[in-house]
């Protein structure tokens, strides 16, 4: 029965641990970290209503400033800024509306500024015929300034490096790549090396070229002028999961990763990679349900941007997960299925095996009660045994007393006394009786003067001598042992005063093992 019970609830251990492994997480490593970014995509409406202030404000200002002054440029490249990474489409008519401005008010230098603007973002849009075409038409590369230079060739270099990324053509692709590599070239020689953009062009070198600790140094020197609420930390910790990426340091890669992609969620920016990346690489070690939301937020978050690029991007993983993700659903609904119809025949074992437990209970129960009422019993039949044997006892102490009483009072009258001499003595008769009670007793206890002197130290055990069968001392005790602890009553039947026998249990007791006042506690309890 308990083998079956043990086997039960083992089964019933598994049927849990399958419920419970359906629903459990697999990946803890990245787990504080990425309960983070679960709950900034809980808020990010939050984080989006703060970015939608912030421009707001910066439109209501725009409103109240003079058209021809230069702040209202300067305006016009704020509200830029903040549509940069958020929204495509209102970052280029803010640089429309910038050119307009620059054209009516401002310096040939600003209108090939905003233009550098135009293809950059164009660039990262995937806007590439259009950005072509402002460099072409627009920015001829004699007419740029010496100051202008770092970002005529960044732009230059943006274009063609995006280019590679998403040309399907061998052949234009090795053409783009080496454009790409020559303005990049060119870029680094018009930098200052100690600029943010210098360290991170220098850190993009390093990292092509595979000197990966001197890119991670550089990259060292950027990350520390920048705390996690800025988004030139999200860009800088990319760039770092990048080189460990290139690695082969998955964890580092994923852990900084995290960290860009919490940034960007935190401050609203839609155009970002890192999630994308992160979303990709959970997706690749079997995490595909955190995978699946963090590719779809993605795309919610390229919607709203509304770059083609990133529709790109996007798309092909997105299409993978969400097939993953969909057989992954399936496999646990069916899992959940044999889940369900596991619980169900343990929920009806589990109620065959409570009502088998219920019914032997009601028989131990039973079983008990009858056992307690035979104990009762058996006790009441010992005491009464027990007094019997007192009473008897007794009375056969008196009857050797008065008869030895009568013998004297004949004597003593004139009574024939050959014939009382003729008798036995009162001597003979009480070693008979003692004979007996001997012989009685231990017929019940045979096992009493083992008993009794293992409850003595071993130099003091009592040993009865030579034809004896129970000494005074072990005969005091098994009277004791017959519940007759009355030292009167013991004295009275073994012809003793009652200060011997108070010495003989107070000598006994002085001999004993365990405390003394508990000695005679366990000589009663003597089986």
């Amino acid at each position: 029965m308990k083998r079956c019970l043990l086997l039960f609830l083992l089964w019933c251990a598994w049927g849990i641990s399958l419920l419970a492994s359906a629903s459990s997480g697999r990946f803890p490593s990245l787990e504080p970290l990425l309960r983070s970014i679960d709950a900034a995509m809980e808020e990010h409406a939050r984080y989006v209503d703060i970015r939608e202030q912030r421009i707001r404000g910066l439109k209501l200002r725009e409103q109240v400033r003079p058209v021809s002054s230069r702040s209202y440029f300067s305006g016009l490249d704020s509200i830029y800024r903040e549509y940069r990474a958020y929204n495509c489409d209102s970052a280029l008519l803010y640089l429309r509306r910038g050119l307009q401005w620059a054209e009516e008010y401002g310096t040939a230098g600003d209108c090939l500024s905003v233009r550098l603007k135009q293809v950059f973002h164009m660039a990262s849009a995937g806007m590439y015929r259009e950005a072509s075409d402002v460099l072409r038409e627009e920015v001829p590369r004699e007419t740029v300034p010496a100051a202008l230079l770092p970002d005529y060739y960044y732009s230059c270099y943006k274009l063609y490096d995006e280019m590679v990324r998403y040309t399907q053509d061998e052949d234009f692709r090795r053409l783009y790549a080496a454009r790409a590599v020559c303005y990049s070239d060119s870029l680094q020689r018009v930098l200052d090396a100690s600029s943010p953009l210098g360290l991170e062009r220098k850190e993009h070198a390093l990292r092509l070229v595979g000197r990966w600790g001197e890119a991670l140094a550089v990259n060292d020197r950027r990350l520390a002028g920048l705390t996690s609420g800025m988004s030139a930390y999200a860009l800088a910790a990319y760039q770092r999961a990048l080189i460990y990426g290139n690695m082969g340091n998955r964890a580092e890669e994923k852990h900084f990763l995290a960290l860009s992609a919490l940034t960007d969620i935190r401050l609203a920016i839609a155009d970002h990679a890192s999630l994308w990346d992160l979303a990709h690489r959970l997706y690749e070690e079997g995490d595909v349900e955190r995978a699946y939301r963090y590719i779809r937020f993605s795309w919610q978050e390229t919607s709203r941007y509304n770059a083609r690029s990133r529709y790109l991007q996007t798309s092909g993983i997105l299409s993978l997960i969400d097939q993953a993700y969909q057989t992954i659903q399936d496999r646990q609904a069916l899992r959940l299925k044999w889940s369900l119809v596991s619980i169900s025949v343990l929920v009806v074992l589990l109620g065959v095996a409570l009502f088998f437990i219920y019914r032997q209970m009601r028989r131990l129960s039973a079983a008990r009660s009858s056992l307690e009422y035979a104990n009762g019993q058996l006790r009441l039949s010992n005491r009464i045994k027990e007094e019997y044997i007192g009473r008897f006892l007794n009375l056969c102490s008196t009857y050797i007393d008065r008869l030895n009483t009568c013998r004297r009072s004949a004597v003593r009258s004139g009574g024939r006394q050959d014939i009382w001499a003729a008798g036995r003595t009162r001597e003979e008769e009480l070693k008979e009786l003692y004979t007996n009670f001997d012989e009685a007793f231990l017929k019940i206890f045979p096992d009493f003067i083992e008993q009794f002197n293992d409850l003595l130290t071993p130099e003091e055990r009592i040993v009865p001598k030579s034809g004896e069968l129970l000494n005074t001392e072990l005969r005091i005790f098994a009277l004791i042992r017959l519940g007759i602890d009355d030292s009167a009553t013991i004295a009275k039947f073994l012809d003793y005063s009652v200060n011997t026998i108070y010495n003989y249990r107070a000598k006994v007791k002085n001999k004993a093992r365990c405390p003394r006042e508990d000695f005679e506690a366990y000589v009663k309890a003597i089986q």
